[in-house]
């Protein structure tokens, strides 16, 4: 990956908001690789990314371009046009951590992309309330943490998840099919940094059984759903959603086979843009930048 910086914003619309960025980051000598914008019209939002090279570091370890002084300019006018904003170096691997509950297709899928090298982050931490992916962590060198939950304990497993959070510098939280829900306390500790993946077609068949309710209702698709962890149960903003067609002769156990193949495949682009810095959040959406 080239060294790269990325500008995240959103503001009211009005007219010259991609001229005022751009020419600032002209004055700054930036080599813009990609820009998006996008309009709500209907809220009159205005929503842009920017991505530009940061030139390879020299042996003293400085960057030709000034990414702190841009800040610094950039907070000027993000404050003239009431902007919010985010900054990033992709040069910085956030580090992630996963939970994961007794399934472990998703934990396992999002390790080997990580490996492999699809993810651009650290993942020094697997948590789950069962035991059974503590060999899966132990093969990819992940320290695993089994931490068991109880209606009687739920409030004392979260504070020693909170500690090993805390403890190992964790910025981004990836629930991986983990049977559990988080207390506010917990989801207000990270906001907009839990993906949950749910295994239906959001908004449609809420809870812990939704290829039953899929097959008691007779639908002819299926579908799985990555969003971001809210206080509110399977209500949080919506990153990725993606269906295959069921017929009658499908049974319960057939969807749930064929759901699996999409929970891996929605939670893993999630994870990815987020980890790209694609994803901007408002209300109850987010606009994901090409």
């Amino acid at each position: 990956m080239k060294n790269t910086a990325v500008l995240l914003i959103d503001c009211p619309d009005r007219k010259g908001l991609v001229a005022r960025v751009s020419g600032l980051l002209y004055e700054w000598g930036a080599n813009i690789l990609h820009a998006d914008q996008h309009r709500d019209q209907d809220l009159g939002l205005f929503f842009m990314r920017v991505e530009w090279e940061l030139e390879p570091e020299d042996a003293a370890g400085s960057s030709g371009f000034d990414l702190s002084g841009f800040q610094h300019a950039f907070a000027s006018l993000a404050a003239e046009l009431s902007m919010r904003w985010t900054l990033s170096d992709t040069r910085h691997k956030p580090r992630a951590a996963i939970f994961c509950s007794q399934y472990q297709h998703c934990v396992a899928d999002l390790l080997d992309r990580w490996r492999a090298g699809e993810l651009h982050c650290e993942i020094p931490l697997v948590i789950s309330n069962h035991a059974d992916a503590a060999e899966l962590a132990r093969f990819y060198g992940v320290q695993f943490e089994h931490i068991p939950v109880t209606s009687a304990t739920r409030n004392q497993a979260e504070a020693l998840q909170l500690q090993w959070l805390e403890r190992r510098g964790i910025e981004l939280v990836v629930l991986a099919r983990y049977m559990q829900i988080l207390s506010s306390a917990f989801v207000s500790r990270y906001p907009a940094a839990i993906i949950n993946v749910h295994h239906s077609f959001l908004p449609a068949f809420h809870g812990a059984r939704p290829y039953h309710a899929a097959h008691a209702r007779g639908v002819k698709l299926i579908g799985a759903t990555s969003h971001y962890v809210t206080e509110k149960l399977d209500e949080g903003p919506i990153i990725e959603q993606d269906v295959t067609r069921i017929s009658h002769r499908d049974q319960v156990e057939n969807l749930v086979a064929r759901g699996r193949d999409l929970e891996r495949i929605v939670l893993s682009r999630a994870v990815r843009w987020h980890l790209d810095r694609r994803i901007l959040c408002y209300g109850n959406k987010t606009v994901i930048f090409d």
